[in-house]
This record gives C-alpha cells, structure tokens and sequence, in this order.
C-alpha cells in the first residue's frame, strides 16, 4: 500500500482515538510511557549512559580531553554535541552525514545544557586562552518509538552526572567528578487535530500538525524550546503545554536521584 495512503489511514485512526480521549497505547495524554535510566554503560567512556522510555532506545557516551578554547569565551570549558541516528535504528534513517533531524536532536539536546548552566564551564578551565577541557557528547539511537528528544536529553544528563574528569591520564592532578550544577529536563508534545499529546509515538509524531519541546532547569524556569512541523499552536495550547510540561520535568528529574 502506497506510504502516502497508510499515513492517511494513520493519521484518521489516531485521530478519532484522539477525540474520544484515547491513545492507541492507553495512555492518558499527559502520561510518559516506561523510563529506564542505566549509567556507566561504556567502559571506556569518561561517562555514559543507556535510556529506554518505553521502546525508544538511546546511548550516549562522553569524552573529555584538553582542547584550546574559543577565542570568546577563554576562561570556559568547551561542549560539543552530536547524534548519530543510525539505519537500524529505523527505516528512515539513513547512512552518511548528519541530516537535519540528526543535527536538529543535538542542537536541542546541546541547548538545554549550555543555557540551564548545568556544566560549570569556568571549572574546564586549565590556562585562560590556553588549555581548557573539551566535553564531547555522543548520542547514538539504537531504537527510534518516538520522541527522541526527551530520550537524547535524558541520556546526555545521564551521562553527564557519572563522567569523571580525567586529569590523572593528562599530568593534571586527579580525577575528579564533572561539575554539574542543574539537571536540564526537556518535555515533548504534539498537536494532532487540536488535542496535545505528551511524549508521542513514532505514529503520533508522523501524523502531528507539529510538536513542541520544552527545556526547563531545576528552578522550573524555561531553558529552551523547539518547535517542528508546519502547524501552529495557540496562545491557550502553548500555555497548557508549557503549565504541563513544567510539572512533568519535575517528576522526571527525580529519575536522577537514583543513578
């Protein structure tokens, strides 16, 4: 059957589900499905972090080395993120350089880090203008169910908390953990036909008018937001969805203390 006619038929079926107050999984439409956060996941790894919500599977691991600073910021640490989203991880990825959907997931995933302040970039400072540590975070996708940008965020931070600094390997003095000072929580949404549906399935994101991710830090304020897609929210469903969000990242966030 041509894809085309299979996204109709989708999209119709959800829709419907949706105006009966249904999911096609049962869900309530506030309601995340299964998070399972497993840290220390690569050996060789100055961090790392495998996370499941529900069968959306994500690895992320980091690397931290000495590097030169940007010339702006000097006195600061370096953060460079990157996603790889790799064929077998669904049947429309594809191999090669990043696409947009690969750099747009780090780009999200880099943003609620940098601007939540969750790393103390000054403490990555080694020789003003010289030598600072650079951290590099990997993700990689082993299973796309949907809503890969909550699952990279979760998977980055994850990683992020258990990474060590490895100052013995370079001459500089011991271990130590990273300074992690926030623990950044982004929330997904979509619009499908003007009801809102927190973290979507694969299906519930191809056939979304468009979807809504929302960063916040630990004092609740908003770190950052990315919207896709061709629709457009009201001023009514942007605000539900940022009252909603808020309140879900705070029940997230105590996933963390149990790492």
């Amino acid at each position: 059957m041509n894809k085309e006619i299979v996204s109709i038929i989708q999209k119709d079926h959800l829709y419907h589900l949706m105006l009966k107050g249904e999911r096609a999984d049962g869900r309530a439409f506030d309601e995340f499905r299964d998070i399972s956060i497993q840290t220390d996941y690569i050996d060789k790894a100055e961090g790392s972090a495998k996370v499941e919500l529900g069968n959306t599977k994500v690895i992320v691991g980091v690397k931290i080395m000495p590097g030169t600073p940007f010339p702006d910021t000097p006195d600061s640490g370096v953060i460079i993120t990157s996603a790889e989203l790799i064929p077998l991880a669904s049947p429309e990825f594809e191999s090669g350089p990043p696409r947009e959907n690969a750099i747009e997931v780090a780009r999200v995933t880099d943003r609620g880090i940098r601007e939540s302040g969750a790393i103390d970039l000054k403490k990555l400072c080694v020789v003003e203008g010289e030598k600072v540590w650079m951290v590099f975070i990997d993700i990689h996708v082993l299973d796309d169910c949907g809503n890969l940008m909550n699952v990279s965020a979760l998977g980055a931070i994850a990683a992020l908390l258990t990474a060590k600094m490895p100052k013995e390997r370079f001459g500089l003095g011991e271990d130590v953990p990273l300074p992690i000072r926030d623990i950044p929580v982004s929330i997904t949404a979509v619009d499908i036909g003007g009801g809102i549906l927190f973290d979507p399935t694969i299906e519930e994101e191809n056939v979304a008018e468009c979807k809504l991710t929302v960063i916040f830090n630990q004092e609740g304020a908003i770190s950052g937001m990315q919207k896709s897609g061709n629709g457009s929210l009201t001023s009514d469903q942007l605000n539900n969805i940022v009252e909603i969000s808020c309140k879900k990242a705070q029940e997230i966030r105590k996933k963390f203390l149990e790492i």
